[in-house]
């Protein structure tokens, strides 16, 4: 499907320009997102993907651009205003609390409470079940603290919290990095279904065969600008590659 066919944009970063100490970390860069899609955004350490995304988390203000969400210009100022847009993030360190189970953990600072002003722990446990069922419906470790669950299921509780809330737009850092090939196949198959969701994805990532694996379009950046933005399926891993090292975009892609 042509990007130029698919209606409006879940995201559009226009020209998004940021620099710290005078170094430019991300320079006139544009990247759209459509519902349903996985963009990958690849590069060095320093390329500045990580700046770029987080102008639309709320981490860091640009110094010039405009953010779309929908079509409709947006300010992004704190990490609070990304989220009243429907954006959520899933930092590398999920940010889970050890001690407690995968109910307390998605309803962190949001629980749900009974007309007597207690937390409603059945509720929230129902509620993870349900959000569980749809999105890893081999989850079965509900009333252990997230330290005893493996990598994977870390990650799906981090999803369902996003996705409970209603994310719209997911943001992804190195989702699989540090987990083995069948936790890593797990991923990837919740990445299947929040798709199928109509969710949109940025996936920062290192790795080429990851991206290839779980992205639609791919992203690369150096030197704080864009290489070129191409369909995973047009071109190949020495193709990325190509663009992370040289900064050149592959000519059947351009």
């Amino acid at each position: 499907m042509s990007t130029s066919n698919r209606g409006t944009p879940l995201v559009e970063l226009r020209d998004i320009s940021i620099a710290f100490g005078g170094i430019k970390a991300v320079d006139h860069v544009s990247i759209d997102l459509y519902p349903g899609e996985v963009v990958g955004l690849l590069g060095h350490n320093g390329a500045g993907k990580s700046t770029l995304i987080k102008c639309l988390s709320g981490a860091y203000q640009a110094d010039a651009g405009e953010i779309l969400i929908n079509g409709e210009k947006v300010t992004i100022t704190n990490p609070r205003d990304a989220r009243s847009q429907n954006i959520e993030t899933i930092y590398q360190t999920l940010a889970l609390a050890d001690n407690l189970d995968a109910a307390s953990n998605l309803f962190l600072g949001r629980e749900i409470v009974n007309s007597m002003g207690f937390v409603d722990e059945s509720r929230m446990e129902a509620e993870t079940r349900k959000i569980m069922g749809r999105l890893n419906p081999n989850f079965r470790k509900f009333n252990v603290p997230v330290s005893a669950l493996s990598g994977g299921q870390r990650q799906s509780v981090a999803i369902a919290r996003a996705v409970y809330f209603n994310a719209k737009i997911l943001i992804m850092d190195e989702p699989t990095a540090a987990l083995g090939p069948h936790e890593t196949q797990m991923v990837a198959e919740l990445i299947q279904e929040l798709k199928a969701q109509g969710i949109g994805i940025f996936l920062i990532e290192h790795d080429i065969h990851s991206v290839m694996k779980l992205c639609d379009r791919a992203a690369v950046m150096k030197n704080g600008q864009l290489v070129g933005t191409v369909k995973v399926d047009d071109v190949t891993d020495e193709d990325i590659l190509g663009m992370i090292i040289l900064g050149k975009k592959p000519a059947k892609a351009a």
